[in-house]
């Protein structure tokens, strides 16, 4: 398990976000936001995939006004993402659990001002949300579209709200390229205690966006920073959920479920690997204890493997056999074994 960097705790509607509290995964709905059945139907949707945050977009005055009986009909708590006119946010921040500006295009510090009277008056939290390509001309001009610009607009705004006696914050730093993200979280990490919501902005279609937030993400989630992130992806709402809770997974941030060791596809093996992980992984989707289960093809790295697993299939020649903690509990025909495999895995996952 990572060890993660001490934040300050603040809440989401009822989910926490920072201190001790598990790593939440957000999205944003693509609809209009003012049409209102749309926006709900999108938000259950991802509510069923297992998203904990929903964020919709709030451009004109008929989405701000469709807010409140959007969040009538919602579990997920709610942000409003606001850009240029602050007056939405004034809207916005009488129904919805967190306010998301960009202070690089909110314009005037004094509607900055207004924002954070308008949440204060809820106590809802704010996310400052810097992004490299729409930072503030002062730090954009000294600094270009870089991480240091980045971090000076954060430090610059947190420290205007900390001088208005608001503290309810949580910061992002997004830029469109896994380097300047990661760099630009890393270097503001030390200077203070706020919740990070991590995400590589504009990553692509699910294929890039899923490398690069993994690279991303992951490397952050190694160093201990991050409390609650988004996978941007062009396409379906819920593979950003998916695959945000594989890098959690993966990453060793949040064991969740299976991690499922199976050889790469190569001469050696004696059996229909592909076949048998595809078949393991639909029959085990439902299992969310953590355990470390392997799917070994041959010989040569069957047995190491399967013997520091929980639960392993050692597959020969037409047969093979299943491991539980190293020991041998069925030696049967390739037929039988993903069956037994399996048995064995739901009987551990009951007991733990």
């Amino acid at each position: 398990m990572i060890t993660r960097i001490p934040t300050k705790k603040i809440y989401v509607g009822n989910v926490a976000v920072g201190g001790d509290a598990p790593i939440s995964v957000q999205s944003m709905t693509y609809s209009q936001t003012a049409n209102i059945a749309e926006t709900v139907a999108q938000i259950n949707r991802l509510h069923f995939a297992g998203c904990d945050i929903v964020r919709v977009a709030v451009p004109d005055m008929e989405d701000a006004l469709a807010l409140k009986a959007i969040k009538e009909q919602i579990s997920l708590p709610l942000i409003a993402d606001i850009h240029f006119n602050y007056k939405l946010a004034l809207i916005a921040a009488e129904v919805v659990d967190c306010v998301r500006f960009n202070p690089g295009n909110i314009g005037d510090k004094s509607r900055i001002k207004e924002i954070v009277k308008a949440c204060q008056a809820r106590n809802l939290p704010v996310r400052i949300g810097v992004n490299a390509g729409s930072l503030e001309k002062e730090f954009e001009n000294k600094y270009g579209q870089s991480a240091e610009g980045m971090v000076a607009s954060a430090e610059y705004n947190i420290k205007y709200l900390e001088d208005l006696g608001f503290t309810d914050i949580k910061v992002s730093l997004k830029a469109s390229d896994v380097q300047r993200t990661v760099e630009a979280y890393r270097m503001l990490r030390p200077k203070n205690s706020y919740p990070f919501h991590l995400g590589v902005t504009e990553a692509g279609t699910l294929f890039h966006a899923t490398v690069k937030s993994s690279i991303g993400l992951g490397a952050l989630l190694l160093d201990g920073i991050g409390d609650t992130m988004r996978v941007s992806i062009t396409g379906e709402l819920e593979e950003e959920i998916n695959v945000g809770r594989a890098i959690l997974k993966d990453s060793g941030a949040m064991p969740d479920g299976l991690n499922i060791i199976s050889c790469p596809t190569c001469g050696r093996i004696e059996a229909d690997l592909v076949s048998a992980v595809s078949e393991i992984e639909k029959r085990t989707a439902h299992i969310k204890t953590p355990l470390n289960v392997s799917v070994m093809g041959c010989v040569v790295n069957a047995i190491g493997e399967a013997a520091h697993a929980d639960v392993a299939i050692a597959y020969g020649k037409g047969k093979g056999l299943v491991m539980v903690k190293g020991q041998v509990v069925a030696n049967l025909d390739e037929a039988e074994l993903v069956d037994r495999f399996v048995h064995e895995v739901e009987l551990m996952a009951a007991k733990s």
